[in-house]
């Protein structure tokens, strides 16, 4: 098989996952994504994030003080979500299934997640919205490179 014939598939591939997403997007009226520049999904995002994550993370996504070191029971503080944090370093996707599932539904073997699965308590639009709002308080440079990491899923 030729390289061009290669890029054609992949590239095939690539626009019919998007229309599949569109079309489930449409049918369900569910985002499809974080959309940092929509401003009433950032609007919704903001108080469901006052609601059910702020206590943890941070009314200003500071996160918990000493956020890398373990605490006695194996588990780590939660994390900032503001630029000092490495919430960016991760697809839209992940995110998305992180805070849905839980921690503990998505780590490797032996890591202890005190993060719980919120999939019970908001619907899927109300976890897209809190990651849009997320996202929209990062620097844009970061957005943009988060938004690559988004791309290649």
């Amino acid at each position: 098989m030729s390289k061009t014939s290669i890029i054609v598939m992949v590239l095939g591939g690539i626009a019919a996952a998007a229309a599949v997403d569109a079309y489930v997007n449409a049918i369900t009226g569910e985002p499809a994504g974080a959309d940092a520049g929509d401003a009433e999904m950032v609007a919704m995002g903001r108080q469901v994030y006052a609601a059910h994550c702020a206590d943890c993370h941070g009314a200003d996504l500071e996160g918990q003080p000493d956020w890398r070191r373990r605490l006695p029971d194996g588990t780590l503080p939660a994390p900032p979500h503001d630029a000092s944090g490495h919430t960016w370093h991760h697809s839209d996707r992940m995110l998305f299934d992180y805070t849905k599932l839980g921690g503990g539904a998505l780590a490797p073997p032996g890591f202890k997640s005190a993060m719980p699965g919120l999939g019970e308590v908001l619907s899927d639009t109300e976890i897209w919205a809190v990651l849009a709002f997320i996202k929209s308080r990062w620097p844009a440079a970061i957005q943009t490179r988060q938004e690559r990491l988004n791309k290649r899923q």
